[in-house]
């Protein structure tokens, strides 16, 4: 199909006339396209028409509550509405209590505890150290924490509890609004 003078004339008027590239596509006729339409308006440079305002009503939402955690195991996060995983209160003490990190000085694994990606199991930590395309890659491969895939030491550096994530948010906003 070529673009005529006259067709591209016609294009012209049925655009400014507010009519969709669909529509126009069914009008000129001929084997023209909709993607062929949108192609030669955009090439034409022709402006671009005001979009229909629609306002926005808010649905309503049923509260969702989740058992959360990693393949249904309860961890104590619930998520109510568009709220991502909340920590239960309780459970939030309990874990600050549990997994206080080991300063990192002190935190020396020996070679023998250190394992590769093939010696991993349910009860060795997955904390992995060094490039893996390094020679001395490997995992932590200690005693993991109760339904954690890592240790302690490392639970507290993956995980923080939820007070603290929002006081540093809340920091942060503040920071950006000046």
């Amino acid at each position: 199909m070529s673009w005529t003078d006259e067709r591209v004339e016609t294009l012209k008027k049925l655009w400014t006339d507010g009519l969709t590239a669909r529509q126009i596509a069914d009008m000129m006729g001929g084997g023209v396209t909709r993607n062929a339409i949108i192609g030669k308006v955009h090439r034409l440079g022709l402006s671009g028409r005001p979009k229909t305002i629609r306002v926005a009503r808010p649905k309503p939402r049923k509260p969702r509550v989740s058992t959360g955690g990693r393949g249904g195991r309860s961890g104590g996060y619930v998520s109510v509405g568009a709220t991502a995983l909340k920590m239960d209160p309780e459970a939030d003490a309990v874990a600050a209590v549990e997994i206080a990190p080991v300063p990192v000085a002190d935190l020396v694994i020996p070679i023998s505890e250190r394992k590769t990606i093939l010696e991993l199991d349910t009860k060795s930590c997955h904390w992995p150290y060094n490039d893996p395309r390094d020679e001395d890659f490997h995992f932590c491969g200690r005693e993991t924490a109760p339904d954690k895939p890592y240790c302690t030491h490392h639970c507290g550096l993956a995980y923080q509890p939820m007070n603290e994530r929002r006081r540093t948010r809340r920091t942060t906003q503040r920071i950006q609004r000046g």
